[in-house]
């Protein structure tokens, strides 16, 4: 009674974007995976795909959020052909934190213990993710996947974003944090429904628009001590021209001006 009583309260205070429901066919697991999308193509079916082969779906429900797609690559048909649970569509404005506040929203809602997300662009390595189950069953509040530690492994990342990640995003997170980082800017990670739903953190707040919330939470929990780890993945970029949401320039500075707040404080809450 006391958790639903706290959980009320909180759940007052909560910003969250205009989505509507396109899929859902109710809660089964106490985990689930939220993937973000926006005309992925061919990519986030080959993703789906994958985890079908790994019967992802025996072990967490799959809820896919769109950030508006028109390519035609979300067909409820072929969702549920691949054991997909759940269809969000965001309406509002914002782009990938605000997706991710629809989906976080959503699945407290519906009684989730705990969330795993992962990038629906086929980068990541989706075999990962029992691992990262296991990790929340074990009180685990943040998982964080990273090529960089031993047993990950990363193929064709263009060299500038290698860099930038290794030598000046993680080690800022790092050091401001208090928890030692790797791979801080990709979204494959899991948090608990603890971390999530905690007002000290704040997520469901409209200063998280674009990918403010990524480098938030790596700052933010480890400050107030949730338990962080990191596990190993395999992150592959196709070789040639890297599909990306980020442009060169200004998708880069922005995400350096958001790092910078970060670690400062900005996004805390007032």
């Amino acid at each position: 009674m006391r958790n639903l009583q706290i959980y009320q309260a909180t759940r007052l205070d909560w910003h969250i974007p205009q989505f509507n429901t396109m899929l859902w066919l109710g809660r089964h697991h106490p985990w689930c995976i939220v993937i973000p999308v926006i005309n992925e193509g061919e990519r986030i079916n080959s993703l789906l795909r994958r985890m079908s082969i790994l019967n992802i779906a025996a072990l967490a429900d799959i809820i896919i959020v769109d950030g508006g797609s028109n390519d035609g690559s979300l067909a409820l048909k072929s969702l549920q052909t691949n054991k997909v649970r759940g269809l969000l569509r965001k309406t509002g404005p914002g782009k990938l934190s605000a997706q991710l506040r629809c989906a976080y929203a959503f699945t407290l809602d519906q009684g989730y213990q705990g969330i795993v997300t992962i990038d629906g662009n086929d980068k990541d390595d989706p075999s990962a993710i029992p691992n990262f189950i296991d990790a929340l069953k074990q009180g685990k509040d943040f998982i964080q996947a990273s090529r960089f530690i031993s047993g990950g492994a990363s193929e064709n990342t263009p060299k500038l974003r290698n860099f930038a990640i290794r030598f000046i995003h993680a080690p800022m997170l790092s050091f401001f944090s208090g928890f030692h980082w790797t791979d801080t800017t990709q979204g494959f990670r899991a948090y608990s429904r603890k971390m999530l739903m905690d007002p000290n953190i704040a997520v469901f707040r409209d200063v998280f628009v674009a990918y403010e919330l990524l480098a938030y939470l790596s700052y933010r929990a480890p400050k107030l001590g949730y338990q962080c780890i990191e596990q190993p993945s395999t992150r592959r970029y196709p070789a040639g021209k890297v599909p990306t949401k980020i442009s060169t320039l200004n998708g880069n500075l922005s995400i350096l001006l958001v790092l910078i707040g970060t670690c400062f404080g900005v996004y805390n809450p007032k």
